[in-house]
């Protein structure tokens, strides 16, 4: 099958380190390539693939200030796709809205992978404008604010099954992963860390955006003995620190469409210890790979049960549930259905 995978611009397909959209573009893409899919990606000429790699830009512009804002980058590749859409069988967006006017009007099916929140009050506006549009969903919670859109499937994440892997490590605290933001809830993971007497160690990103956020209410946090920040990691240092994590807190305050650190944790047999959000009770197996919980007072109380779970059945479950081939497989299934 002839496919075209068509990326974000701000970050490079793998993302160095922080960046869940490109990082899943990534496995996708390898895993097609893999299956002996004629691949091309469509992404920033700093990205690597085994695919065949359409530069739209020549490198991620994460740093570059106002980018989003200008929507040159994306015209340039929605119209570098169109040229080229006739030598596919299927063109698979993650770009949200961009390509719904002009690929609306042309005949390679197509479809568009929803990698952010859906309840935003903007949303409708732009969606309803175009019903026909085959949308997938990264969790069923993904849909819950507008489930009258043509949702064509609900494909979860995967990642390769040996790229995160349990090491031997001693158990020495409680572990954060991730970008540090309100709606991430670092703040209720210091608290949850904090009331249940256990070292806290914080792998986080500080974007641009939260960087005031950080300086107010957070840093002041993270001093003292019960707390070591490491700050933004990557692939390569991730079995180490969730194989010497107790449980992964996730104690989210937002509607999370997915949540790859989840995954990334089990991958390395590593128990999960949610808020019950967003696709949490898709992705946690609730007394199996974590527990899934309301609020810090029950997040606590799962601490003292994290013995009854068993960590090489958690990476069993995570190599039966969420590697990329799986997803790889579930999206060929769909490409087929719509036609390609």
């Amino acid at each position: 099958m002839r496919i075209a995978q068509i990326a974000p611009l701000f970050e490079a397909v793998p993302p160095k380190r922080y960046g869940g959209t490109e990082r899943v573009v990534h496995w996708l893409t390898e895993e097609l390539v893999g299956l002996g899919h004629d691949v091309t990606l469509f992404a920033t000429g700093d990205s690597e693939t085994s695919a065949t790699l359409v530069p739209a830009r020549a490198k991620a512009e994460r740093f570059q200030p106002n980018f989003e804002y200008n929507g040159a980058p994306y015209m340039r590749l929605l119209e570098m796709v169109r040229r080229q859409a006739h030598e596919f069988d299927v063109l698979h967006f993650h770009i949200d809205f961009w390509p719904f006017p002009l690929f609306s009007r042309q005949p390679t099916p197509f479809l568009n992978t929803m990698h952010g929140r859906m309840d935003r009050d903007w949303v409708r506006d732009i969606y309803d404008l175009f019903p026909d549009v085959n949308l997938v969903s990264i969790s069923d919670a993904q849909r819950a604010p507008v489930p009258h859109l043509n949702w064509a499937a609900t494909v979860l994440h995967g990642m390769p099954r040996d790229k995160l892997r349990p090491v031997p490590a001693r158990l020495t605290s409680l572990a954060f992963l991730g970008r540090i933001s309100p709606e991430k809830g670092i703040e209720s993971a210091l608290h949850i860390a904090a009331a249940g007497g256990m070292k806290l160690r914080v792998a986080a990103k500080i974007g641009e955006e939260d960087a005031a956020y950080h300086a107010r209410v957070i840093a002041p946090l993270l001093r003292g003995d019960s707390v070591e920040f490491i700050g933004e990691i990557d692939d390569a240092q991730k079995p180490d620190f969730l194989s010497q994590a107790h449980a992964l807190l996730v104690p989210i305050d937002w509607p999370e469409p997915f949540g790859l650190v989840m995954i990334e944790a089990m991958a390395c047999g590593c128990p999960v210890i949610a808020f019950r959000r967003g696709s949490v009770p898709e992705v946690v197996e609730d007394g199996v790979t974590g527990f899934i919980v309301d609020d810090v007072a029950g997040a606590v109380a799962a601490i003292a049960r994290l013995g009854e779970l068993d960590r090489a059945a958690i990476r069993r479950r995570f190599e039966e549930r969420w590697t990329a081939r799986r997803m790889a497989e579930d999206y060929l299934a769909l490409y087929r259905r719509l036609g390609a």
